[in-house]
C-alpha cells in the first residue's frame, strides 16, 4: 500500500514537472519566433537550442515524462538508472545559479516573458532539486559517476564555440569570443567546468550521506 502511494505521488509530481518544463520551453520558443520573418525561423531555431537553459529544461521534461509513464519498471530505462537524476539535477542547478548570479542583472523581462523566464531559471531548478531529494536512488551513487556527467557540458561548450565562430552568435556573454577574445572565453569555460565538477561531487557527497541515513 505504501509502495503504491509512493508510486502515485512520483507519477503526480513527475507529470506536473514535465508539464511545467515543456510549457516553459515551448512558450519561450513561441516568444522568440513571434512576429519574425518566416525565413528567419530556421536560424532562430538553431539559436534557441544554443541555450544551455533550453537544452537542459528539455532534458528535464523528457526525464520527468519518462518517470511519469514508467513507474517501478523492471526494464530500468535510461532515466531510471541510479545517478541520472543526480546528473540532471547538477545541470539544472547550474542553470539556476548562473542565471541568478550572472545573468539576472543583465535584462528585465516583462509580462509573459518574465513568467517563462522564472519557470526556466527559478521554478524548474527548485522543483527538480526537490524531486531529486525524494526520488533519486542515493544509496547507489558512486564517486566516479561525475566523470561521464561532464560529457554534456563539454560537448555543449564545444558546440556553441564552433557555431559561434560560424555565425558570430554566442548565447551567453561569458562565452562571447567576439567580445572577450578566445583566451578569456577558454578561461571562463575552464572555471565553469570546475564549477560543474565541484557541484557534482557535492551532490554525490550529500546524496551518499542521505542514502546511508535512509
Amino acid at each position: 500500500m505504501l509502495a503504491e502511494k509512493k508510486d502515485y505521488m512520483q507519477h503526480y509530481w513527475a507529470s506536473l514537472g514535465a508539464f511545467i518544463a515543456a510549457f516553459a520551453v515551448i512558450t519561450q520558443y513561441y516568444l522568440m519566433i513571434d512576429g519574425k520573418d518566416v525565413s528567419l525561423v530556421p536560424e532562430l531555431t538553431i539559436h534557441f537550442f544554443s541555450y544551455f537553459t533550453i537544452l537542459t529544461n528539455t532534458i528535464v521534461a523528457i526525464c520527468l515524462s519518462t518517470h511519469a509513464l514508467i513507474i517501478r519498471s523492471k526494464r530500468r530505462p535510461f532515466f531510471e538508472r541510479p545517478g541520472v537524476i543526480t546528473a540532471i539535477a547538477v545541470y539544472i542547478t547550474v542553470v539556476g545559479l548562473v542565471y541568478q548570479i550572472i545573468l539576472r542583472p543583465l535584462w528585465d523581462p516583462q509580462g509573459l516573458q518574465m513568467i517563462v523566464d522564472e519557470l526556466l531559471h527559478s521554478v524548474m531548478p527548485l522543483f527538480f532539486l526537490v524531486y531529486w531529494y525524494y526520488y533519486e536512488k542515493k544509496q547507489a551513487l558512486k564517486w566516479g559517476q561525475f566523470i561521464p556527467w561532464l560529457i554534456y557540458p563539454l560537448l555543449y561548450l564545444v558546440l556553441i564555440l564552433v557555431l559561434g565562430n560560424l555565425s558570430n552568435f554566442y548565447p551567453y556573454p561569458f562565452v562571447d569570443v567576439y567580445t572577450l577574445g578566445l583566451y578569456t572565453v577558454l578561461i571562463n569555460s575552464a572555471w565553469l567546468m570546475v564549477f560543474f565538477i565541484a557541484l557534482s561531487l557535492t551532490f554525490i557527497a550529500v546524496g551518499k550521506r542521505m542514502g546511508y541515513k535512509q
